[in-house]
């Protein structure tokens, strides 16, 4: 397990990682300076709004000027927050659509043998992601009460956070790379039946997502280390 980790973080200078990362990150460069543009126009018409009503209210001179660099401060303070915080999920979700490459880069590299990777079908991929998503809303919904319950309680809370994002990273994971080379009736055959090995690679993802600056890394890494690990599974040695 930990070798397979090991293997993916040595690949992580690899050209297709670089490049997968620095379009990710340009793309959302790009992203946010189209936000910050549009929330410019936003706070300068109510901006124009909020003057015109403060005129129309008899406010006086300094008055008006205070709430106004207040409003204009404010509103700056405000976007560059919220462009911190959500700059790295931004992120994270334009490298999840580019995630195939690291897959192909690894196999290229560790197993050169392996025959072309299957395209899986339209419906396939709607149908699994439907189903992913139905049951992350579930989980986190009958988790819900043991995190309000355990929430002054660390090592239980964390436990229980470990545990559940263990079992949906590891199983989103593990799919993604599984896919390319079975079926996804077959794919499902292989995690339940390696389910306790997914769960611990999972748990690891989990980790470092919760590393700041290596949560930026991560997809990239998890995704070269969920392809080692299962291409090291004993039953898909006889499927790929």
């Amino acid at each position: 397990m930990f070798n397979a980790l090991l293997l993916a973080v040595r690949q992580s200078l690899d050209p297709a990682f670089r490049s997968v990362f620095l379009r990710s990150f340009l793309a959302s460069v790009v992203t946010f300076i189209v936000l910050w543009i549009a929330c410019w126009f936003a706070l300068d018409w109510l901006g124009a709004v909020l003057h015109d009503w403060l005129q129309n209210s008899d406010t006086s001179g300094w008055l008006t000027s205070a709430l106004l660099w207040l409003f204009s401060a404010g509103g700056l303070a405000a976007v560059l927050v919220a462009s911190f915080f959500l700059f790295p999920a931004v992120m994270l979700l334009t490298m999840s659509f580019l995630l195939d490459d690291i897959a192909a880069a690894v196999e290229q590299r560790h197993y050169p043998g392996l025959p072309a990777a299957r395209g899986q079908p339209w419906g396939e991929i709607i149908g699994g992601g439907l189903v992913f998503a139905g049951i992350t809303l579930a989980l986190n919904l009958v988790a819900l009460p043991f995190y309000i319950a355990l929430l002054f309680i660390p090592p239980l809370n964390l436990l229980v956070f470990y545990l559940l994002n263990g079992y949906l990273l590891g199983r989103e994971y593990f799919e993604l790379v599984a896919v390319r080379r079975v079926e996804l009736t077959q794919s499902n055959a292989l995690r339940r039946t390696h389910r306790g090995k997914l769960l611990v690679a999972g748990m690891i993802i989990a980790f470092l997502l919760t590393l700041p600056l290596i949560n930026l890394f991560t997809p990239i890494i998890a995704t070269a280390f969920m392809l080692h690990v299962f291409q090291r599974l004993p039953a898909q040695q006889d499927l790929s």
